[in-house]
């Protein structure tokens, strides 16, 4: 394969829909290739764009704006890293082919949407899923409740991310609180909603799951060690790798995320989330890009997520070997506020083994992640004390 030379007119072009923390890395690994990219995000100096060449901001939901943006940049690989994106204006692209979207058009509109990622996992794929209906009111939520799937079961917006607008439900009480919750968090103004019955699992895991192609051309498929995580609210705090597991749980985690992927198709990485209770396994969620739990393999790994993703979509060899057991653990922002400041980075930095990356976020909110500690220790107990050590000496300032 050939690759050009970034502001000039042989460069390879890359679009990243989304320029969060993910998103960054993403575009730091894709220029150490001379890749010329191209950042786009909803909200000016996102932490991708104070890294990419070139920076744009728009509302990508609006097909309209994200259609005149594709066009005037004419990128040769478009790469969404959020949920909230007109998908019709990529299958338009891809059928057009006037840029290879990431993974694919397909698993991007999948995705993005749970009742669309849920029907294919669990009524065309057959994988074992949580029981689950969707509703579109209170009264609806009620009724799939009644109908079999009763309590405690959780409510999920089919557009969100990190935990916005979930609720666990422990009893009628619950539900109408948890029908406005979901409203309000969700990442478009749809309406409608997952109800999941809970299942009884002994800790969920993220496989982080690579297409790539081989050396005949041919698309393969390889994983990460399992990725253990802790979340609060829906969203994740803690991960660690590898989560220790047994050798048939772990081949029935990597048959369902080779099933799922390959219906989603294209290249790059995909972060596979499972539930395991000893040697059973259930799907639960899939993301056709990086994942945030994933961010504990900038040390874990030789060749971390980010770039595999990015190895994965331009074509290049991919090696998914892990170094060193690992771990992460978040820092939020603590106060509702722009422009802060931290201290405590000397100290943190201080824990043996061990490093933080502050993402540059330009505003801050009490529960928004704002950085992340990752440290690494001959066992995960370990790597886990110094993350969490390393995290709450970070103490964010005005």
């Amino acid at each position: 394969m050939k690759l050009g030379t970034p502001l000039t007119a042989s460069a390879t072009k890359v679009m990243l829909l989304g320029a969060g923390e993910l998103g960054k890395e993403v575009i730091i690994a894709l220029q150490r290739y001379g890749v010329e990219v191209t950042a786009v995000d909803r909200y000016e100096n996102a932490p991708g764009h104070q890294v990419a060449h070139k920076a744009i901001t728009i509302d990508m939901s609006n097909p309209v704006e994200l259609l005149r943006v594709i066009k005037e940049e004419q990128p040769h690989y478009i790469v969404p890293e959020i949920e909230a994106i007109a998908t019709e204006v990529l299958a338009e692209i891809e059928d057009q082919a006037l840029a290879t979207v990431i993974p694919t058009a397909k698993a991007v509109r999948l995705t993005m949407n749970r009742e669309g990622i849920r029907t294919l996992a669990a009524e065309d794929l057959s994988l074992p899923t949580s029981a689950y209906a969707f509703a579109s009111s209170a009264a609806e939520i009620r009724a799939a409740i009644e109908d079999g799937i009763g309590f405690p079961c959780f409510v999920k917006p089919v557009m969100s991310s990190s935990g916005k607008g979930q609720s666990l439900l422990k009893t009628e009480e619950d539900i109408d609180l948890a029908w406005r919750y979901s409203q309000e968090g969700g990442r478009v103004a749809d309406g409608r909603v997952i109800v999941e019955g809970m299942v009884n699992f002994d800790y969920e895991i993220t496989l982080l799951t690579v297409r790539s192609k081989s050396l005949d051309g041919s698309i393969q498929t390889s994983y990460c060690a399992p990725i253990g995580h802790k979340q609060k609210d829906g969203d994740y705090i803690e991960s660690w790798q590898p989560q220790p597991m047994s050798e048939l749980a772990l081949k029935n985690a990597q048959k369902i995320a080779c099933d799922i992927t390959e219906a989603l198709g294209g290249q790059g990485l995909f972060g596979v989330e499972l539930f395991v209770k000893g040697d059973d396994v259930w799907f639960s969620e899939v993301s056709p890009r990086p994942h945030d739990t994933g961010l504990v393999t900038l040390v874990s790994q030789s060749q971390n997520e980010f770039e595999l993703h990015a190895r994965a979509l331009l074509g290049l060899p991919t090696d998914t070997k892990m170094l060193s057991p690992a771990a992460s653990a978040v820092i939020y922002g603590g106060m509702d506020a722009k422009g802060i400041s931290f201290e405590g980075l000397d100290r943190a930095l201080n824990i043996p083994q061990t490093e933080v990356r502050l993402f540059g976020k330009p505003e801050s909110f009490e529960k928004r992640r704002m950085g992340v500690a990752v440290s690494t220790a001959e066992q995960v107990d370990m790597a886990r004390a110094r993350a969490l050590d390393a995290a709450e000496k970070v103490k964010p300032c005005t």
